[in-house]
C-alpha cells in the first residue's frame, strides 16, 4: 500500500467543492500537493494556507507549460471541467474544449512521470436507465453535451495511460453533499430553509437517489491512491458513491427531522426538469475491489446533515 508522506501529487480543479476537499485530504494524509489555479478564479481564496500546497498558477490550456514548474509528481488528479452550468452543459464548442484540455492534462501527467493518472467522470455519462442501476460495465448512452463529453475523454485517454503505463481511475462521482456544496442543491437548499421555518417546493420525491458525504468522498480518493500500487497499470471506470441508496423522500423526510420539523416541505409543487424523476442506483464493487476490502464509509446520513448544520450555526 503507497505511503502518502512525500508524494507528489497534482490537482486540477482544487478550489471547487470535491477538489478542495480531496486537496486538503491528501495534505492530512502526508502529501505534496501542487494546484493548478487560475489567477481569475473567484473561488481561489478558498484553498487554505498550508506549507505542503503549492499553488501553480495557470489553466488547462497552460497545464503543460506549467508541468515545467512541477518538475516531477506521482500522480496527477483532474478535477476541473468548465462549462457545468444551464448555459453551457449542451454546448459542443465549451465541452470540446474541456476534453482538449483533459489531454493535455494526461500528457502532463506522463511529461511529469506520474504513475497514476485520476480523473473526475459523473453519473450522467450512464445515461437514462428504467431501473436506475448504475454500474461500471454498463454500456452508456448520455443525454447532454456534458455527459457525452465527459465519456468522450475517457475513451482518448485510457489508450494513452495504457501506453504510457500509468494506472487510470475515471471516478464517476455521484450525488455528493457537505459544507460548501451549490447553494441550490436540494441538501444545502433544505439545510438552509428548514431551521428557519421556510417552506421548500419539492418534487414527489419518490424515485430512488444515493447521496454521499463529502468527507467519505474524499478519503475513497486517497483511498484508491494508497491501493493503486495492487494495481499498476490498471485502467478502470469507478463509481465513488454511497451504499446507502434510497427512495428520495426518506432522505428529505429525515432531513426535517434533524431540523426538528421546522419549516415546511411541499411535496409535488417543483417542475421536473425535462427528462422528469430519474432514479439512480449505483454499483460500489469495484471501488471495494480496487481498495482491497479497505473501503468503508465512516460517515452516516444523519452524520453528514448534522454536520452541515453545525457549521450553518457556526456562520
Amino acid at each position: 500500500m503507497t505511503e502518502l508522506t512525500g508524494k507528489r501529487i497534482v490537482i486540477t480543479g482544487a478550489t471547487g467543492f470535491i477538489g478542495r476537499n480531496v486537496a486538503q485530504a491528501l495534505l492530512d494524509a502526508g502529501a505534496e500537493v501542487f494546484a493548478l489555479v487560475r489567477r481569475e478564479s473567484r473561488q481561489k481564496e478558498l484553498l487554505l494556507e498550508h506549507g505542503r500546497l503549492v499553488r501553480i498558477w495557470g489553466s488547462l490550456a497552460d497545464v503543460e507549460t506549467c508541468a515545467s514548474e512541477i518538475g516531477h509528481a506521482d500522480a496527477f488528479l483532474h478535477f476541473a471541467w468548465g462549462g457545468v452550468n444551464r448555459e453551457e452543459i449542451d454546448s459542443p464548442a465549451v465541452q470540446a474544449a474541456n476534453i482538449a484540455g483533459s489531454i493535455a492534462c494526461v500528457r502532463a501527467a506522463h511529461q511529469l512521470g506520474c504513475t497514476v493518472f485520476m480523473d473526475a467522470g459523473s453519473r450522467v455519462e450512464y445515461g437514462i436507465r428504467p431501473d436506475g442501476r448504475m454500474c461500471e460495465d454498463q454500456e452508456c448512452h448520455p443525454v447532454n453535451e456534458y455527459g457525452k463529453a465527459k465519456l468522450e475523454f475517457y475513451h482518448q485517454a485510457e489508450p494513452l495511460c495504457r501506453e504510457w503505463g500509468m494506472t487510470y481511475y475515471h471516478l464517476r462521482f455521484f450525488s455528493v453533499y457537505g459544507s460548501g456544496d451549490h447553494p441550490w442543491s436540494i441538501i444545502s437548499t433544505l439545510v438552509r430553509e428548514l431551521p428557519q421555518g421556510h417552506t421548500v417546493s419539492l418534487s414527489a420525491c419518490r424515485h430512488r437517489w444515493n447521496f454521499m458525504d463529502i468527507a467519505d468522498a474524499s478519503r475513497a480518493v486517497v483511498e484508491l491512491y494508497r491501493c493503486s500500487d495492487g494495481h499498476p497499470g490498471a485502467c478502470r471506470i469507478v463509481n465513488v458513491a454511497s451504499e446507502d441508496t434510497r427512495v428520495l423522500r426518506e432522505f428529505v423526510e429525515e432531513i426535517h427531522d434533524l431540523c426538528q420539523g421546522r419549516g415546511t416541505l411541499e411535496f409535488g409543487t417543483f417542475v421536473q426538469a425535462k427528462e422528469g424523476a430519474l432514479s439512480i442506483c449505483p454499483t460500489v464493487e469495484v471501488l471495494k475491489e480496487l481498495t482491497g476490502g479497505t473501503w468503508k464509509e465512516q460517515m452516516t446520513f444523519a452524520d453528514g446533515i448534522r454536520a452541515m448544520l453545525a457549521q450553518q450555526d457556526k456562520q
